[in-house]
């Protein structure tokens, strides 16, 4: 079973060389710090950065460098800072090739829902509508199973809808599954120590398992 940096380190070999990669607030965040050195990523903030690094180390922060959750972050050489309707341009414009998201639910269609839990104070939608609308490719970061021990991978979301049918592939704890066209979550590895019946114990919506199922390599 995978911790929250562990979910990030995984997600981590799913980015590409050159492609240009928008970090949700949560745990997408901490894939700042494992992309492979040596490649060339730039990591856009919808508050107007381009070219974001890793977290900074304790007492090297820098309280006007911060990403869209207020984080305090680090810049790359060759970085870029604008006001956020910019920002918000290159978005529309597809100019985003892979966004990362955590997501309260996900169900079996790819539909997320991420922004709101009806009757409780949150900031607002963000640029998580914009983001799911407009991205090439969307990968979610997330809890498999709630507090109370509830899957979060439901066969329909029952919290309000951030975007529909617009996730391709989730990374959890115990998994990483993809959301097939017709529908359905597709196991394609399991995490380390995780069985096959946990994930499915664990799982509401259809989960299709087919041949034998890798552990996670993140290392």
């Amino acid at each position: 079973m995978l911790d929250k940096n562990g979910i990030a380190k995984r997600i981590a070999r799913e980015v590409r060389d050159g492609s240009y990669v928008n970090l949700g607030i949560g745990i997408p965040t901490l894939v700042a710090n494992f992309i492979p050195e040596g490649m060339n990523v730039v990591l856009q903030s919808e508050n107007g950065l381009l070219g974001m690094g890793p977290f900074p180390f304790e007492g090297e922060e820098d309280a006007d460098l911060i990403n869209a959750g207020k984080q305090t972050v680090t810049t790359l050489p060759g970085s870029a800072f604008f006001d956020s309707a910019m920002s918000f341009g290159m978005i529309r414009a597809q100019k985003v090739d892979l966004t990362i998201l955590g997501a309260m639910e996900v169900s079996e269609n790819g539909d997320i829902a991420n922004w709101k839990i009806p009757g409780k104070m949150v900031k607002g939608m963000g640029g998580a509508m914009d983001l799911v609308a407009s991205a090439k490719n969307i990968i979610v970061a997330m809890q498999h199973v709630n507090k109370a021990g509830e899957s979060k991978l439901l066969p329909k979301c029952d919290l309000p809808i951030t975007g529909l049918r617009c996730v391709k592939r989730i990374v959890t704890e115990l998994a990483v599954l993809d959301v097939l066209p017709e529908g359905g979550f597709k196991l394609i590895e399991r995490a380390p120590g995780v069985t096959i019946e946990h994930i499915i114990k664990s799982t509401a919506g259809k989960l299709i398992v087919e041949g034998d199922i890798p552990e996670m390599v993140i290392d």
